[in-house]
């Protein structure tokens, strides 16, 4: 299942899914959107009743900005992305993921949330305020089957990244794709890694 703001990113990766022979159901959702994702939720329970795996990947740049410079409006739409959207996305599945064999919850986060970088503030805070979260979490889930992680897959090609570094050349960083053996390999039933950073 697939959930994103825009139909057509969805159907892009859409095609590369169906390309390799797999499929999957495409969620046109705004993830700051707290009511929506609760209605996920519930349709993924009336659907399948549990949720092996999931992944929260959504992030925004903001701006880089001197801290005292930044919008109170912009700071808080990172804030509401970065780590509120998977406050609601846990509050909303984690019963879906215990109900699972071997749930997994796997968030994506960045080296800003640890190295505290000038100009940082917005995206840097809201990754710091998701490592904590997720952390909890893992600390209130270790007796439980489900196993939750972070990655950090370093820097990559990404629009994030075009938008932080307008003229970095494009082979600079790495494309997405060379960075997926960390959550496969936390994806797995066998893993018993839990409430970890993994750097990719």
């Amino acid at each position: 299942m697939l959930v994103a703001r825009s139909s057509a990113d969805l159907e892009e990766v859409d095609d590369r899914v169906r390309a390799r022979g797999g499929q999957a159901t495409l969620v046109p959702l705004d993830l700051r959107d707290g009511k929506a994702i609760d209605r996920l939720g519930g349709v993924l329970a009336e659907r399948y009743g549990h949720l092996d795996v999931l992944i929260g990947n959504a992030a925004e740049l903001g701006v880089l900005s001197p801290t005292g410079h930044i919008d109170p409006k912009v700071f808080e739409r990172v804030m509401a992305l970065n780590a509120g959207a998977n406050h609601r996305l846990i509050r909303s599945l984690d019963p879906l993921l215990r109900a699972a064999d071997h749930g997994r919850a796997i968030f994506v986060t960045c080296a800003q949330a640890r190295e505290h970088k000038p100009f940082w503030g917005a995206y840097g805070a809201s990754k710091a305020a998701l490592e904590a979260l997720v952390l909890s979490y893992a600390a209130e889930t270790r007796r439980a089957r489900l196993r939750v992680n972070l990655v950090d897959p370093g820097p990559m090609r990404t629009r994030l990244r075009e938008r932080a570094y307008p003229g970095e050349a494009k082979d600079k960083a790495p494309l997405p794709d060379t960075r997926t053996d960390a959550f496969v390999a936390l994806a797995d039933p066998g893993c018993m890694r839990h409430g970890e950073l993994v750097i990719a």
